[in-house]
């Protein structure tokens, strides 16, 4: 695989995954109480542990994101294809 196609694949990675974290984050603003009602009936788990939870997800998200897609992306294009 050359250099100009990683480049690709890990723009259109980042690209998607940060579609992911937004509309994760969004989903969690805006329509947080119907989505804590179907978690709640699933696992039993407390609101305040599945706020938590959902912001360690998030968090988590994230910080993967930024260290499997975004930082080897822009280190291939400012470093390797300048």
């Amino acid at each position: 695989m050359s250099v100009e196609t990683l480049a690709a694949v890990l723009g259109w990675c980042t690209i998607v995954n940060f579609g992911i974290l937004a509309l994760s984050s969004v989903m969690l603003i805006c329509i947080r109480k119907p989505i804590q009602a179907i978690h709640t009936k699933m696992t039993n788990l407390p609101t305040e542990q599945l706020d938590q939870m959902y912001f360690q997800y998030l968090a988590q998200f994230k910080l993967l994101w930024i260290v499997f897609n975004l930082t080897p992306y822009l280190a291939i294009r400012v470093f390797i294809l300048q």
